[in-house]
């Protein structure tokens, strides 16, 4: 089965550093470089996840994370924060904004994709994943 991963992100080495780690593992990779293109490209792919950073011109990452859980179709879509802030009021912001995890920049790969796998595990068990595969 092939899950698709939302990325949104300011910075592009980060995006390049996510893309390439996932898409080792066979997970398609879209990629937004600001809240609200991430926004419109959520609404429009359903991704099975997404991956936020908090700090972002702009539409910060809390904003993007408020918007994607008063969005009834994706409300249900794990949310993963991304950001060097990891003080305990960072990751309270972060989870009163809706995200299912945060990850304190720098992250390695291996942690990445543990934390993906996990969460699209648990959304697919829960049936909120967006991917349908007739043959499960």
């Amino acid at each position: 089965m092939t899950y698709t991963v939302l990325t949104i992100e300011d910075q592009a080495d980060i995006r390049r550093l996510i893309r390439m780690t996932l898409e080792f593992q066979d997970i398609n990779v879209l990629e937004a470089s600001n809240g609200p293109d991430g926004l419109q490209l959520a609404r429009s792919a359903r991704p099975d996840l997404i991956l936020l950073d908090m700090m972002m011109p702009g539409m910060n990452g809390l904003a993007v994370g408020r918007e994607l859980q008063a969005d009834a179709a994706l409300s249900q879509v794990p949310v993963v924060m991304l950001s060097a802030m990891g003080a305990p009021h960072d990751f309270q912001a972060g989870k009163a904004s809706g995200v299912a995890d945060y990850l304190v920049k720098p992250f390695s790969p291996r942690h990445l994709l543990d934390v993906v796998g996990r969460l699209i595990e648990d959304s697919r068990q829960a049936g909120t994943t967006s991917v349908t595969n007739p043959g499960d």
